[in-house]
């Protein structure tokens, strides 16, 4: 994995999180550079993990996800040790060291209620490293936040690589019917979101053009979301940060609207708890992150609280471990 990127490398890199299955003509044109160029410097970034492709499903539409963000606090010294277990756990999507060292945040796709109960009812009292937690169900994810690119592209190039003249665009009203080649799609993407249609089709027992159809059909009716994996340093974000804000119940939605389209946003949920909304920070150091504060953030009236946690390490982003 490499400790640093060259500013084409980092574009490459940023255009790659804001459309992780851009064929590499795309990138290419998008950026300005030739197609050998792109090839040339992006396929050693995937192949010594630097870049790493895959998918995430969408909770709002698998009815029986039980989306739920946790805060936990543990003894300094075994923290590590308890986040590197959740991250082990195939129903954690974010692991996150956060503040002093002492304390956790992870984002939980449960399989049910009772999974939700035996996590926590059992599985965390259990855990003598764990000293309390407060958790937070997901209510709404806003999708906008995942265009975060550091800046690296310009509104014009973003564009180009994501289509979206919508900035809130409706979800369709319900789902595309399931299908039995969708979880062979789903684990194929999960592991290599990057892998080529004539291999999801394989495994899936179906055609490529299949295949192609009906991942298309998937990420438009909002069902799975394609990421690109990096550490963000690598894109020059240096400093990241979870915010825990208290908003107005009638002000929630465009509060989450307006910081959703943040170029420091990436990631933005309203949820339940006594902090009713979750925006992840990525920017390039603390006085970014000071100026979003008070720039950004103070000027909206509906907020009555805010907790600002920093992140010491990440475990595990998109459902992938952090090496």
């Amino acid at each position: 994995m490499r400790q640093v990127l060259d500013e084409t490398d980092r574009r490459i890199a940023a255009a790659l999180v804001a459309s992780p299955r851009a064929s590499w003509r795309e990138v290419a044109r998008c950026l300005g550079l030739s197609e050998r160029t792109v090839v040339r410097r992006v396929a050693p970034l995937y192949t010594d993990g630097t870049l790493r492709a895959t998918v995430v499903r969408n909770p709002a539409r698998f009815p029986h996800l039980v989306p739920v963000a946790l805060r936990i606090r543990c003894r300094p010294n075994k923290v590590r040790q308890v986040a590197q277990a959740l991250a082990r756990r195939p129903d954690t999507v974010w692991v996150d060291i956060l503040g002093g060292g002492d304390e956790i945040s992870t984002v939980f796709f449960l399989e049910g209620p009772e999974a939700r109960n035996t996590l926590l009812l059992r599985d965390l009292p259990a855990t003598e490293a764990v000293g309390s937690w407060t958790a937070h169900t997901l209510l709404r994810v806003f999708p906008t936040a995942f265009r975060w690119t550091s800046g690296l592209l310009t509104p014009e190039e973003l564009a180009e690589l994501v289509p979206d003249p919508d900035p809130y665009p409706a979800p369709p009203t319900a789902p595309p019917t399931a299908l039995d080649i969708d979880t062979a799609l789903i684990a194929g993407l999960t592991e290599d979101g990057r892998a080529t249609y004539t291999d999801l089709a394989r495994r899936a027992g179906t055609t490529a053009l299949t295949a192609r159809r009906r991942l298309d059909a998937l990420v438009d009716a909002l069902v799975l979301r394609l990421a690109t994996e990096l550490d963000l340093a690598l894109l020059g974000a240096h400093t990241e940060a979870l915010l825990w804000i208290a908003v107005r119940p009638g002000a929630l939605q465009q509060t989450a609207r307006t910081l959703s389209t943040h170029p420091h946003v990436r990631f933005c949920a309203a949820t339940t708890g006594p902090a009713n909304l979750i925006v992840a920070v990525a920017a390039a150091d603390l006085d970014a992150l000071y100026a979003f504060l008070t720039d950004t953030v103070g000027p909206l009236d509906g907020i009555t609280a805010i907790d600002t946690t920093p992140l010491l390490a990440t475990v595990k982003r998109t459902g992938v471990i952090r090496g």
